[in-house]
């Protein structure tokens, strides 16, 4: 008989990032226990594969990695790819952070950075600021970032070490708590600086004590879970995590290869996943393969309008084309050209990528999706019904779905007001099989 799954609420709770968990606070779609409750839930056996396509920051690869599970993650954004390895580092490691951050801290002084014209800092930073935090992210560059990161035909961020990838979440992390002037009502969100002399500018040292801090900090964590593998008998690096940087409507995990699916879609929102990380992509700017921009129009959920013609595609289901033409003939403005537009980039990047987790998973797998409805003007866009009816056509048999009601995003925004809709959202955790 199989094992029935536990689902608890989806909610992220900020109460419970602490310790090494803290210094992962972006955007994610459930907390770690929620992953953990599910796994564990499921009983899969010891040489089981669990497969979140849209990984993010990497909360299911790493309660993977905890229960001893493989897993592999995948992402279309490279400072998301960062950050889901630095969080797989091992507590062994955590005793040669601090003597590491030393070395690139004080290789600044003998190897002063010559700043480009270009370089995306200094859309934020003035440039003293802005070259002090190129020069250290040169030198974890330098020191860590090697041949096969760095291959002839190009950087591999999904190869990059968990040390190296820890060293640039701490700069992360010193890079937003400077940008905290800039954060907007949006907690994905920081805004520009209008003008240059509204740059952030943090002094020298500043920078060199945040990034310094944040370093000791995370050795700290890191060795605080030592101590508890040590007294309890866990083992937090059990098992492989492969992280892969790749467009999930295209990614390349074998056929038939995935025992378990535990993953959040991208939500039909609005939410610009580029622009919530555009500071962190500054950093990474001589590591990236494609400017932001265009890394943007690659996502799914891109605020920009496809550069292809893009159709209705019956596959996608009743509930979704039904909501396509009430958004097409809506009275506001853009509501029949630009919206429509990229909501059929949504729902067609959506689709394709539903297909390729439908191949990559056996028979008599299990896939959990985490998904949120919500509304365009006065239009319910039903979301958890439209990815049912999706993923049945593409092959999967529905099992289950729970609901949770929770405060959303679109509730700050003072347009809401003028339609009449629910407050609120309504949060799906959706449960399927593949028939065997």
């Amino acid at each position: 008989m199989r094992a029935r799954l536990k689902i608890g609420s989806p909610k992220r709770n900020k109460k419970l990032q602490t310790g090494w968990e803290g210094f992962f606070p972006y955007y994610a779609g459930f907390p770690e226990q929620f992953v953990r409750d599910m796994l564990e839930s499921a009983q899969l056996g010891a040489e089981s594969v669990v497969l979140d396509p849209w990984n993010g920051s990497g909360t299911t690869t790493y309660a993977a990695s905890q229960l001893g599970l493989k897993s592999i993650g995948i992402d279309l954004n490279p400072v998301m790819i960062i950050v889901a390895r630095a969080r797989l580092l091992p507590p062994s490691e955590a005793d040669h952070l601090r003597p590491l951050a030393a070395t690139i801290l004080s290789q600044l002084r003998s190897a002063p950075v010559v700043m480009a014209a270009d370089d995306p800092l200094l859309s934020w930073f003035q440039p003293d600021a802005a070259r002090l935090i190129r020069g250290i992210e040169r030198n974890i560059r330098r020191s860590l970032v090697g041949g096969i990161t760095k291959s002839p035909d190009g950087i591999h961020l999904d190869k990059i070490s968990g040390t190296a990838a820890t060293l640039y979440v701490a700069l992360f992390a010193a890079c937003r708590r400077f940008a905290a002037t800039l954060q907007s009502s949006n907690p994905t969100w920081i805004k520009l600086p209008k003008a240059d002399d509204d740059r952030l500018d943090p002094t020298v040292y500043a920078v060199a004590h945040q990034f310094a801090e944040n370093v000791r900090g995370m050795s700290d964590a890191l060795a605080a879970r030592q101590l508890i593998e040590d007294t309890s008998g866990l083992d937090f690096a059990a098992a492989a995590s492969t992280i892969q940087l790749s467009d999930t409507a295209k990614m390349a995990v074998p056929a038939s290869s995935i025992d378990f699916v535990l993953t959040s879609p991208p939500y039909c929102t609005r939410i610009d996943y580029t622009a919530a990380t555009r500071i962190e992509l500054a950093v990474l700017g001589p590591l990236l393969k494609v400017k932001p921009r265009d890394l943007g129009r690659q996502m799914i959920g891109s605020v920009q309008v496809p550069q292809d013609t893009i159709e209705i595609d019956e596959s996608w289901g009743r509930t979704c084309t039904r909501f396509l033409a009430g958004l097409k003939a809506h009275p506001s403005k853009a509501s029949g050209g630009y919206y429509y537009k990229t909501h059929l980039d949504y729902f067609d990047k959506i689709a394709r990528s539903l297909g390729r987790v439908t191949t990559a998973l056996k028979p008599g797998g299990r896939a959990v999706f985490v998904v949120q409805d919500s509304y365009y003007k006065d239009i319910h866009n039903d979301l958890p019904q439209i990815l049912k009816e999706m993923s049945t056509r593409k092959g999967l048999t529905f099992s289950k779905r729970e609901d949770f009601h929770l405060r959303s995003m679109s509730d700050i925004n003072p347009g809401r007001k003028n339609y009449e809709r629910p407050a609120g959202a309504t949060e799906s955790v959706l449960c399927f099989t593949k028939p065997a």
